[in-house]
């Protein structure tokens, strides 16, 4: 979905895709272009990012014109997702909205759009009758397309921002690496992760450890300058002083906590 959104905007704009990986850098709108989720979780079809992987960075077309046109949402098309994949992708949306709540971008529209996608991922992943049913489904999906919105009018945070370090280096798909990380962020999103965690042992899933002793120091800077050069996630997470937190060398070591 990521990759229709670009290749929209792409088709009217000039040049390379790498040009336009930021904010508000696309001159004009895109062509007409429709979005059928298959899994649901990342909220690419309503939120207003294209995340892309480049030569030098992995990072979002972001603007008015990326959003869809037009979404058809059909939890009949996530049944057969595999029932592992089922709850990272899921997570995903639990994980943007503890972000989006928990910085200084939060508002009333983040909120409602993140509180209710939150009661939904509850149902779907916690509670009794938690499971991988159509009526689950079907509060996934909607979800999803809730949690995509309370990023949109806030922002993500350190999780997402070290999954991109994590992807751009290793190829770790994103869902997942949200899924790896989360565990190990107890310090900065305490109750979050404490639900997560019940939610993985309710699942009966378990996530690899220890996966940082297999990584070098040249390694480690490389997956934490891509984190790095995201100022506007770690803006959001501790605010204006942001810089003064986090260092390559903080993020090097949030790095190796995995």
């Amino acid at each position: 979905m990521d990759i229709a959104k670009a290749l929209s905007l792409m088709l009217t704009n000039e040049g390379s895709s790498t040009l336009y990986q930021g904010l508000n850098l696309v001159k004009k709108p895109g062509v007409y272009h429709l979005g059928v989720p298959t899994i649901s979780g990342t909220g690419a079809e309503v939120s207003m990012t294209a995340v892309l992987t480049g030569p030098e960075k992995k990072l979002g077309l972001k603007c008015d014109w990326t959003v869809f046109n037009q979404v058809i949402l059909d939890p009949e098309l996530i049944a057969s997702v595999p029932t592992d994949w089922w709850f990272y992708t899921g997570m995903d949306t639990y994980i943007h909205c503890i972000e989006s709540h928990n910085g200084i971008r939060n508002n009333a529209f983040s909120l409602a759009y993140g509180d209710q996608a939150l009661h939904l991922c509850r149902e779907v992943y916690l509670n009794d009758g938690a499971g991988q049913t159509e009526e689950n489904n079907d509060k996934l999906m909607v979800a999803s397309l809730m949690g995509g919105l309370s990023l949109t009018y806030s922002e993500v945070g350190v999780c997402h921002a070290l999954s991109y370090g994590l992807s751009k280096i290793h190829g770790t798909r994103h869902c997942y690496a949200n899924c790896v990380i989360f565990q190990h962020l107890e310090d900065i999103y305490p109750e979050g992760v404490g639900e997560f965690k019940r939610m993985l042992k309710k699942h009966q899933l378990e996530l690899p450890q220890h996966l940082s002793k297999e990584w070098d120091e040249d390694t480690l800077t490389k997956m934490a300058t891509v984190s790095y050069n995201l100022p506007f996630m770690w803006h959001h997470a501790f605010g204006d002083n942001y810089k003064e937190i986090a260092t390559l060398d903080y993020i090097k070591d949030l790095f190796k906590r995995l």
